[in-house]
């Protein structure tokens, strides 16, 4: 008897593959094509300008095996079904299967899920559609105009300034903002002013309050002689009068559930997660993970998302929860709706927990250290999102002597709310004595404190992710991929967590912006976003996009050609000669940042890591110096300087002193806010420094 035809589904990848054959069953067969499997030639343009900007694709390069698999199960499947992601991703590549597996694209083959759980992915199977060719355009449109500028370009800077050099629409966006940024750094000049911080008693109640003004106006202190003069009207032993208290009830309500971007920024700042990781370890959690009897299972929706809105059956399971296990007060009847940015796409729902019954807690033991403080991140702030407001009792108080005023402020939480669960940003309480209007309270003490206004800050990876969200350049998936490119083309570079420009990427930025202005026009670069957009809708022609971008921009690209000249990088001097031939030693940059190298290269090819020494000798071995290092992935960390000989590395800055409890070597770690010297065992720890 011959074996019944199995139905093949092709997805992305094979933890997907695997979670979604075990819901579908024993007539399916679930493979993986290993993500895109034809793409535009890396050894050339591959559009063909004067024939509508036709892509000339080809198979990628080490795929052939898989493709040769894709054909031989097509061809003894039932039917072929194309599950790859559900977006202009995974619509492009479903599109390349067809072609590559001989399928009609019209036929209802094409299968999108947001989750990966048992009802989404069976409920899909029951109503297929055909391949979206608006979808494919919109994504086609964009991989050819990144070709079309990155293929142009980049020649020009390997000639112009340096070999291996990039440049793309979406990271020269990125890069001009973070060099801007740092242009407003060095021109801010700081500004002194001073603030009078005060205690004041209220019978045995002491509490702080702030200079306001004076006459009932805001009043501010330049320097220390209008303080001076403000203390001068005080007398230190009258009491001082209570004029206003006003006192409020104040609700601070839950941000919405997490879109892609939101999601990068929060994990970057609560979790110090970079882009790409929180993304990785959000594809590992909607893919599936296996949680025991379960087996297998897709625990958030997409992760690739600009809307914030929520299935109904998500809302009503959230609000169900909610009064099981924190009370009927604490479910919002209806959830506030988040703002969709400009240009949003609603295509997916919010990121979101599959199902919001399995906890954190309860699925622990079941993910890695990044995958739960992941999942716990995003069920929080889900959960949170479908609550009531936290609510606080505010009292503002002026007081007054001579008529010269001070406030203070304080707020006592009268109902948790949403931060029951979402504790991130949550406020302490900060309480005054009870006051009235006539009461008297005394002054304690005055402290005036010496301030000057600081330069903006540089770019975190949060900050620069929010700051191309506003203005409209990029989409979900283009913001990782974007960080992670500028960073490998030592364009920035991360210190402290903040983007600094290199001499290479400021080199880069003005060769671009002084001869292709619309590339680094934000304005003009969030139109094209919108018009792909359009694509997307079926209300734009590709072709004519393409064309009305390309056109205008060839033409600076011959302009560049002519008037760009040759930049050249000077070689540092190193300060000492090389060992090998005697001639001075200079300082290079590498792929990996700057390293020493003989200035006869190539004639003599001796080189010599850059070292920073911290002033520690090495507590293992007492001979070394403790050197600062960087892992593969470009993370700091300490090491003896006689490695390999001594193999002491610490991931935190040794300070030279021992424990005084078990005498092992003390290091310094960072911390929310400062640093702190303790003892690796945890048998010490000194006061944290700001």
């Amino acid at each position: 008897m011959p074996t019944a035809k199995k139905n093949l589904v092709i997805v992305e990848s094979p933890s997907k593959a695997k979670t979604i054959e075990k819901y579908l069953g024993r007539s399916y067969k679930v493979i993986a094509s290993l993500g895109h499997i034809r793409d535009l030639p890396k050894s050339k343009m591959g559009v063909d300008i004067d024939n509508n900007y036709d892509p000339h694709y080809i198979s990628i390069r080490g795929k052939g095996d898989t493709i040769k698999k894709l054909r031989t199960e097509a061809k003894k499947a039932k039917k072929v079904y194309l599950a790859s992601d559900p977006d202009r991703e995974g619509e492009a590549i479903a599109w390349h299967l067809s072609y590559l597996l001989g399928l009609d694209p019209k036929d209802k083959n094409r299968v999108v899920f947001n989750e990966i759980t048992k009802d989404a992915v069976k409920n899909a199977f029951k109503t297929p559609r055909s391949i979206d060719t608006s979808l494919v355009d919109a994504q086609q449109a964009r991989r050819i105009l990144d070709r079309l500028v990155g293929y142009s370009i980049s020649p020009l800077l390997w000639q112009k300034v340096k070999k291996g050099l990039s440049a793309g629409r979406v990271q020269s966006i990125a890069l001009s903002l973070i060099i801007k940024r740092e242009q407003e750094i060095r021109d801010f000049k700081p500004e002194e002013y001073w603030s009078i911080d005060s205690e004041f008693k209220k019978g045995r109640s002491k509490f702080n309050a702030s200079f306001y003004g004076t006459g009932g106006k805001k009043k501010a202190l330049k320097n220390e002689k209008a303080v001076q003069k403000i203390l001068k009207l005080i007398n230190p032993k009258d009491d001082f009068d209570v004029t206003s208290v006003k006192r409020k009830e104040r609700k601070r309500f839950p941000s919405p559930a997490f879109t892609t971007s939101s999601l990068q920024q929060e994990a970057n700042k609560t979790l110090n997660f970079r882009t790409r990781k929180t993304m990785m370890a959000a594809q590992q959690l909607y893919e599936g993970i296996n949680i025991g009897k379960e087996g297998t299972v897709g625990l958030i929706t997409y992760m690739r998302t600009d809307s914030t809105r929520i299935s109904d059956i998500a809302k009503h399971e959230a609000s169900v929860l909610i009064h099981e296990k924190y009370g009927a007060e604490y479910a919002a009847i209806k959830p506030r709706k988040g703002k969709m940015p400009e240009g949003a796409q609603d295509a997916h729902e919010a990121i979101r927990p599959s199902s919001v019954n399995r906890t954190p807690e309860d699925l622990k033991e079941y993910l890695s250290k990044d995958q739960y403080r992941l999942y716990n991140l995003i069920w929080s702030r889900f959960m949170a999102s479908q609550m009531t407001p936290e609510v606080s009792d505010t009292m503002a108080v002026t007081i007054e002597q001579n008529d010269v005023q001070y406030r203070a402020n304080g707020s006592k939480t009268k109902f948790e709310g949403f931060t029951k669960v979402y504790k991130t940003n949550k406020e302490k309480d900060n309480s005054l004595p009870a006051m009235e209007e006539g009461d008297k309270v005394k002054l304690v003490s005055n402290n005036p404190n010496q301030h000057f206004t600081q330069p903006p800050a540089r770019y975190s990876e949060a900050n620069l992710v929010k700051a191309l969200e506003e203005n409209g350049v990029g989409r979900p998936s283009t913001y990782a991929p974007t960080l992670d490119t500028i960073q490998k083309r030592y364009y920035v570079k991360l210190e402290s967590r903040r983007f600094e420009p290199t001499e290479l990427g400021e080199i880069v930025n003005d060769i671009i912006y002084e001869f292709f202005p619309d590339i680094v026009n934000i304005d003009f670069t969030a139109h094209l976003e919108t018009e792909l957009d359009e694509i997307e809708e079926g209300k734009e022609d590709w072709v004519k996009v393409v064309d009305g971008y390309y056109k205008p921009f060839s033409k600076e690209v011959d302009t560049a050609q002519e008037q760009i000249e040759k930049v050249q990088i000077k070689d540092e001097l190193a300060g000492f000669d090389c060992e090998v031939c005697g001639s001075p030693m200079v300082v290079k940059m590498g792929k990996y940042g700057k390293f020493f190298a003989c200035s006869r290269f190539p004639d003599c090819r001796n080189t010599q890591a850059i070292v920073k020494e911290i002033g520690v000798t090495c507590p293992k071995c007492g001979i070394g110096q403790i050197i600062e290092r960087k892992s593969k992935r470009g993370r700091l960390f300490y090491g003896c300087s006689r490695y390999p000989d001594c193999d002491f590395v610490s991931w935190d800055k040794p300070v030279g002193r021992k424990c005084p409890v078990c005498h092992s070597f003390l290091v310094e770690k960072k911390i929310k806010g400062g640093k702190q010297v303790v003892c690796p065992n945890g048998d010490y720890e000194e006061t944290p420094q700001k």
